[in-house]
């Protein structure tokens, strides 16, 4: 099935879900600048608005047993795969109720149950951990496959080229996903690399490579799946470049005075939630009104998420020990 087939043929019922998926991590994300903003929220905060579709179409490819890693700008890939928003909220503020009893903060979320083995703050610093993960599977005969989310300017770094070369040579079943949003931090993208379209890099490692539309979800989930099948079914390693964009600045109050003006006024005209919804009311599945209900019914979810996250206690010293010391 080629990959404009796929995309065709994903059921209504799954758009929906993904349409609500979507708008949960905007409004979740919101929230997070708003807490922050009130000192609810310690330390930094690197937020994804814009970037949802290739959160929740990326991982809609993935199957029970697989995993992933992503970014500090990871909160869209822990909520898609069903990591409940007052857990999360619970970890940003420092609660005992976080995913890792708030140890960890916003660029550490994690579940291992849901196959999120972690997010890393450290740029790049994730795709070995993932390459380690799928060889785990290779070499155990398991029909496992492992996707590692990093951004744009992770491919500058040695990690990258070195993890990729390794991954051909050993034909790892690893997905590779770059969320290009076009600033490595507050670096554009021709300011750090010499070519516009980053999949490019994977050529001289003999691996191959997709550039997808990272605002169509559908096209995300359809190339995705096409890469994870291509790695289950033992043809190694793929390279896909997802062109996106975020909403806001780096991390914390960052304006984002760097960018070009009418720069995200282009990109919010291709918003990737407006896009679905505007299928969805085309077709017939999801109206305008019913829209509009989903976005006030997942903003009291996130607003209750948020409060009740607040009332937790904090860890103790005794809790948070095994964290930093093994005997």
């Amino acid at each position: 099935m080629s990959t404009q087939q796929r995309a065709s043929q994903v059921p209504a019922e799954t758009l929906r879900r993904w349409y609500r998926q979507m708008v949960q991590i905007r409004i979740f994300e919101e929230k997070v600048q708003e807490l922050f903003a009130t000192g609810q929220i310690q330390g930094t905060t690197h937020l994804c608005q814009g970037q949802e579709a290739v959160s929740v179409g990326a991982i809609a490819a993935m199957h029970q047993g697989d995993v992933q890693t992503n970014t500090y700008r990871g909160h869209g890939e822990a909520l898609a795969l069903g990591m409940e928003p007052e857990v999360a909220f619970g970890e940003l503020m420092g609660r005992a109720t976080g995913c890792a009893k708030g140890v960890g903060g916003s660029m550490h979320l994690i579940d291992f149950s849901k196959g999120n083995i972690g997010a890393n703050a450290i740029v790049g610093a994730g795709i070995p951990i993932a390459l380690g993960a799928a060889m785990a599977f290779k070499m155990r005969a398991e029909p496992r496959v492992a996707l590692t989310f990093f951004g744009d300017g992770a491919t500058n770094i040695g990690t990258f080229h070195e993890s990729l070369n390794m991954a051909s040579i050993w034909h790892a079943p690893l997905v590779l996903i770059i969320t290009n949003n076009l600033y490595a931090e507050y670096s554009p993208l021709r300011d750090t690399a010499p070519i516009d379209d980053l999949a490019k890099r994977a050529e001289p490692h003999q691996i191959p490579a997709m550039i997808v539309d990272g605002q169509d979800i559908e096209a995300v989930y359809a190339n995705t799946v096409t890469a994870v099948e291509r790695a289950r079914g033992g043809g190694g390693p793929t390279l896909i470049e997802m062109k996106t964009y975020r909403y806001r600045g780096h991390s914390r109050s960052d304006p984002a005075k760097y960018r070009p003006d009418g720069e995200l006024e282009r990109w919010k005209a291709r918003d990737p939630i407006t896009l679905l919804g505007n299928r969805l009311a085309q077709a017939g599945t999801l109206s305008a009104e019913a829209q509009a209900s989903i976005a006030k019914d997942v903003q009291q979810e996130i607003d209750t998420a948020a409060a009740r996250a607040a009332e937790a206690p904090y860890s103790t010293l005794e809790e948070i020990a095994p964290y930093v010391y093994a005997d």
